[in-house]
């Protein structure tokens, strides 16, 4: 596998992640967002990955071992929202009850947190290849 494929398969898994970062921090931001009664409150979003072989090739023995990361859709949670009685409140129903997004902070913290971690390792991975390729460099001088 050549230092250039490595950046390849670290760089999608980057995209890929600032891409998750996206979408949970719209999550986080809309976790206390309201509408008016009869209109569907925003339903949390998660991104799927799926592998995908790089553009370039590896050779015969790394055709199947070694794949990036590619974003396949952006899926969206369909459990019930949460309900609140809050009979004062500009978006309650007839009822008075206010429908909350479904979502969990501290859950969409933690995701937040590994996806920063994921970033953070192909950043690592590029910044180590590009290191290879300078020591490679250096040696045929």
């Amino acid at each position: 596998m050549s230092l250039l494929d490595a950046i390849a398969v670290s760089a999608s898994g980057l995209t890929a992640q600032r891409k998750r970062l996206e979408v949970l921090v719209s999550n986080l931001a809309n976790a206390n967002t309201t509408r008016p009664a009869g209109v569907e409150p925003f339903r949390r979003k998660d991104v799927v990955f799926s592998s995908v072989t790089p553009a370039r090739s590896f050779g015969a023995e790394f055709e199947n071992a070694v794949q990036g990361v590619e974003i396949s859709g952006i899926t969206t949670d369909r459990t019930d929202p949460d309900r609140r009685h809050e009979p004062g409140h500009k978006h309650a129903d007839s009822e008075g009850y206010v429908y909350y997004p479904n979502i969990k902070p501290m859950e969409e913290l933690v995701n937040v947190l590994s996806a920063t971690r994921s970033y953070e390792a192909n950043l690592q991975a590029v910044n180590s290849a590009k290191e290879m390729a300078m020591k490679t460099l250096e040696i045929l001088r």
